[in-house]
């Protein structure tokens, strides 16, 4: 049950909702928790998060911003961020505040999806590993 509510609470995390997926994380590694399927279960989930904002951005990035949803700051400054690096900008997709605009506006762009799979990947199992480590 831990590794289901752990791959939950990242999905939940990588999506604007304002929770921490590390504290979770953390938890569940210092009570027994295998680091292995807490690994699995928080860096999928966190994944998982952030493909669904690329949708989102695809789909509904005009409807987020009428509705005040995401501000039109918040969205300007990712899109300066993305427009400058690229889809190397998507290895800062794990931090709070910026990660979450930053994947909805690769799929506003319309940035190949393949690519963003693997960087997002990359970044989201590279910042749990971190905190398994350390």
């Amino acid at each position: 049950m831990d590794y289901i509510t752990l791959f939950i609470v990242s999905f939940a995390a990588s999506t604007i909702l304002p929770i921490s997926s590390e504290a979770t994380l953390y938890y569940y590694l210092h009570n027994g928790g295998d680091w292995l399927y807490l690994l699995i279960s928080a860096g999928i989930g966190n994944t998982l998060g952030s493909i669904f904002n690329y949708f989102i951005g695809i789909k509904g990035i005009d409807y987020l911003l009428d509705r005040g949803k995401l501000s039109y700051k918040s969205y300007e400054r990712s899109e300066r961020v993305f427009l400058k690096w690229g889809g190397w900008s998507l290895l800062l997709s794990w931090m709070p505040i910026i990660g979450d605009p930053i994947t909805l506006i690769a799929g506003a762009l319309r940035y190949p999806f393949v690519k963003f799979v693997i960087i997002v990947s990359i970044s989201k199992f590279a910042r749990y590993i971190a905190i398994i480590l350390f």
